[in-house]
């Protein structure tokens, strides 16, 4: 029996951005198609993120900070009813299935960290990746390979003929990306396989096709990088390392503020105001140290260690 006909989970997130290692959760949905021919069982949440909703994501989602605040429950909550309902989907064998899997299980386990509750991995007792899965997005590109346009949910729904009424609303998100699984399944036969069996095989084209993706992105973005692990993106210790590093940069940048446009033109400075300036741009020099650090990975020469500098020589002699 392949997975298509088997009861299915659908799961999405809406968030507070696109950085896997800062967003929040900000709506969350589960649906449950038990068969083709019964209305499927959805559930939904709203959290309160504790951090303010950016304007552009609210104008996606349609849930701002105000809103969230009001009516939202707990992350921590909602990370953990989501989470606990995924677990035991898993452990039954029942396929997830996600849309851009990779998003939403990785800012999940980040959720579950970050609140000090227990990942997928510690519920389902899983050394590797949580699955099954089943990824529209990965089946897609690898079922229909040279296909021009849009691959995003919306555009997928609309090529194998998914009704998406609300799309960016979590629930609707969830079920149409269920939705197109299946069609893919009923289109590309090859794909009517055992869930665990297009679990891994899976695993192995995304991997190909963040590969390809890097590739391409660094004709414009030499230090372009796209994770290719799949359904989630592990927490290394150079990743906690980065996170640490981004967390520093931001901060500082925080503390020094831009000038406004009229600062540029003052003909006279109190000390204080020096002190200010001089102040700010230190910080601001340091934040974008940092960030060059985590865009090329090379270690500022003001940075290094003597032994370092010996290696690879001052600005000044390699120049």
């Amino acid at each position: 029996m392949s997975w298509h006909t088997e009861p299915l989970v659908g799961f999405d997130l809406e968030t507070t951005g696109v950085d896997v290692e800062t967003a929040r959760i900000v709506t969350a949905a589960l649906v449950f198609r038990i068969d083709a021919d019964l209305a499927p069982v959805t559930l939904t949440w709203l959290a309160n993120p504790g951090v303010d909703i950016p304007a552009e994501a609210a104008a996606v989602h349609g849930v701002t900070t105000a809103k969230a605040m009001a009516d939202g429950e707990s992350a921590a909550a909602v990370a953990e009813a989501v989470a606990a309902y995924l677990a035991a989907a898993l452990n039954e064998g029942q396929p997830v299935v996600a849309m851009n899997a990779r998003y939403d299980f990785t800012v999940l386990d980040r959720e579950l960290r970050r609140h000090g509750l227990k990942t997928l991995h510690e519920r389902i007792g899983a050394a590797t990746s949580p699955g099954p899965v089943i990824d529209p997005l990965i089946l897609d590109k690898q079922a229909d390979k040279y296909r021009k346009g849009s691959r995003r949910l919306e555009a997928l729904a609309v090529h194998y003929g998914v009704i998406l009424d609300s799309a960016h609303a979590a629930d609707a998100d969830a079920l149409a990306a269920v939705e197109v699984a299946v069609a893919i399944a009923e289109k590309f036969p090859q794909l009517q396989v055992h869930p665990e069996q297009l679990h891994a095989w899976q695993i192995r084209w995304a991997a190909e096709q963040a590969t390809s993706l890097q590739q391409h992105l660094r004709r414009l973005s030499p230090y372009a990088v796209v994770d290719s692990e799949w359904p989630m993106v592990p927490l290394t210790g150079e990743r906690q390392v980065r996170n640490a590093l981004a967390d520093l940069a931001q901060r500082w940048e925080s503390m020094a503020p831009k000038p406004p446009i009229g600062d540029l033109f003052v003909d006279e400075v109190t000390p204080a105001e020096a002190h200010r300036a001089a102040r700010d741009h230190t910080y601001r020099q340091a934040a974008a140290d940092v960030r060059d650090v985590l865009r090329t990975g090379h270690v500022p020469h003001g940075l290094m260690t003597d032994a370092e500098l010996e290696q690879y020589g001052t600005p000044e002699a390699t120049s």
